[in-house]
């Protein structure tokens, strides 16, 4: 049988899953000297880690050719899938919030309001719940620019500290929805390899809630 194959969005949060896992008395030196491979094999442990962009790690393991995985809330939030969430992992901490031009209120007037957003689904749900209609508008690169263009009314967008915001004239209105990153598990890996995952996902989830 393989080994049990985890998928880190590589990153941050790949760094520190790593962290968590040395933690846990892992080997990682592979993971420390990777080059460029993308699948890495923890010594003594039957376990590989495969490094994916954050989208791509949700695909693995629904598709379960990975049994568990590392993403962000954010990225769970907006692509949704098939597998087990067992554990917030604490690291990763951000949050996405509705922001508009220094001084505006989105919510005055009637007309129509315009979203620029890099997250689609995200934002038509958050509004959906307020029973409000919106147009979106999917931006790639610096949604911040949409508002000062005159393209929308205001941005959704995950936001860390702010500073970025502040420096272009905006601030935040509300916020959407907390993030942080999340242990994902495939639904046929939970049942026909439980007693190999069971104790790695409990070594995983008392290692990040013990207290610094």
């Amino acid at each position: 049988m393989r080994p049990i194959r985890i998928a880190l969005t590589k990153g941050r949060l790949e760094k520190d899953t790593v962290a968590v896992l040395e933690k846990l008395g892992y080997d990682c030196e592979e993971l420390h000297n990777k080059g460029r491979r993308l699948i890495l094999h923890i010594p003594g442990a039957n376990m590989e880690v495969v490094l994916a962009k954050a989208a791509d790690v949700i695909t693995y393991v629904e598709h379960g050719v990975c049994d568990m995985g590392v993403v962000g809330k954010d990225t769970i939030m907006e692509h949704g899938g098939s597998f087990f969430e067992v554990a917030d992992l604490g690291f990763g901490r951000c949050r996405f919030a509705l922001a508009v031009k220094k001084g505006e209120d989105f919510y005055s007037g009637y007309a129509e309001k315009t979203i620029a957003t890099k997250y689609p689904n995200v934002t038509r749900l958050f509004f959906a719940e307020k029973s409000m209609d919106i147009r979106v508008i999917k931006i790639e690169g610096s949604v911040e620019l949409a508002p000062l263009l005159g393209l929308s009314d205001g941005i959704v967008d995950i936001v860390e500290t702010g500073t970025t915001l502040k420096e272009n004239g905006l601030e935040i209105q509300e916020e959407v929805a907390p993030i942080s990153a999340r242990l994902i598990v495939n639904i046929a890996s939970m049942k026909m390899r439980k007693k190999e995952l069971e104790p790695i996902i409990s070594q995983i989830q008392s290692a990040v809630t013990e207290a610094p």
